[in-house]
């Protein structure tokens, strides 16, 4: 495989991807653009998603084949709009789908959908997860079996509503110069269903043991946090929203404190990038999205898949984002 992005599927439009691996395959969990009709703003109402579908290949360079409609808006009772971007993961053959939507009074709160398969079809509870709030919750299982979500994402994804330990309509953020805001982490109940715990800031620091500043945009955290594992270390990713990078950071727990790395994709073609990493037979791959295919609007994006390298001490090969397939 050509160490060049390729879209996998063109039939609709696909974003936000996050893989794993179940069953000896890559399942891609993305969200499923479709166009609201309405102008563009920064809280995102232009993204009328109302269902996600779940993909599957059994060879990273190969054919997707799409199992259709897992979980659809009108079959979650508390959801009022917007079911963005998901995340699936695995305990004792069920299967556990994280996913943020508006609810009745539109506010972004975390919900759970349960299969028997990682292709679903979903089962949503009828409440959002308590203490749940913002958008992109991702997971992450480490090597004890311990399964952790992380979430967050500023402007459209509200987290900057609860800076101040509760929901206030409130969308001002912290001073440039005060530490900018944290995606969150909390550890998962042992019936996958709830919060174990009160989610706790992911804070990332600079080389000089200072966190990351309001006004440091081409580094500090803005949404679609990731969390991967590499010769024992935690490698914290995600985007910077308004500059189009997706850089990572370095840590000794699931919990961190990080340490900001460097850029792992280079800006692509639209406004957002979103993505997930994924070892499969013996290597790394690069999920994310561009909007190639929709000719550069940025509320149809589609998924991309991309060989991901790292050097020998750790640190991650810097992808192009506008490179052609």
């Amino acid at each position: 495989m050509q160490n060049k992005p390729r879209h996998l599927i063109k039939s609709i439009y696909t974003a936000d991807p996050r893989g794993h691996v179940y069953e000896g395959k890559i399942y891609i969990y993305p969200s499923h653009d479709i166009d609201a009709g309405i102008p563009e703003d920064d809280t995102g109402a232009h993204f009328d998603m109302r269902d996600f579908h779940v993909y599957s290949m059994d060879d990273a360079a190969g054919a997707v084949t799409d199992h259709g409609v897992a979980l659809d808006i009108k079959d979650v009772p508390w959801v009022g709009r917007q079911m963005w971007s998901n995340d699936v993961a695995e305990k004792n053959g069920k299967y556990y789908m994280y996913f943020p939507a508006k609810d009745k009074n539109d506010i972004f709160r975390i919900g759970v959908a349960v299969s028997n398969k990682p292709e679903g079809p979903f089962e949503a509870l009828p409440e959002p997860m308590e203490g749940s709030f913002s958008i992109d919750p991702s997971t992450f299982k480490d090597d004890d079996g311990s399964t952790y979500v992380y979430f967050g994402g500023i402007w459209g994804g509200q987290l900057q509503r609860w800076k101040n330990g509760k929901y206030e309509e409130n969308d001002d953020l912290l001073a440039d110069d005060e530490p900018a805001l944290c995606a969150k982490v909390a550890k998962l109940s042992d019936d996958m269903l709830s919060f174990d715990e009160n989610p706790r800031d992911v804070v990332i620091f600079d080389a000089y043991g200072e966190p990351l500043k309001t006004n440091d945009e081409n580094r500090r955290f803005f949404e679609a946090a990731w969390m991967h594992k590499y010769k024992g270390k935690f490698y914290f990713s995600y985007s910077t929203g308004n500059t189009h990078l997706l850089c990572y950071a370095i840590g000794d727990n699931p919990y961190g404190p990080f340490t900001y790395q460097g850029v792992i994709l280079t800006p692509v073609v639209g406004w957002t990038t979103h993505h997930s990493i994924v070892e499969f037979k013996g290597k790394w791959y690069l999920f994310h999205h561009d909007s190639k295919v929709s000719g550069g609007k940025t509320w149809l994006r589609s998924m991309k898949i991309v060989e991901l390298k790292y050097r020998e001490d750790g640190s991650i090969e810097t992808i192009d984002g506008m490179a052609d397939e």
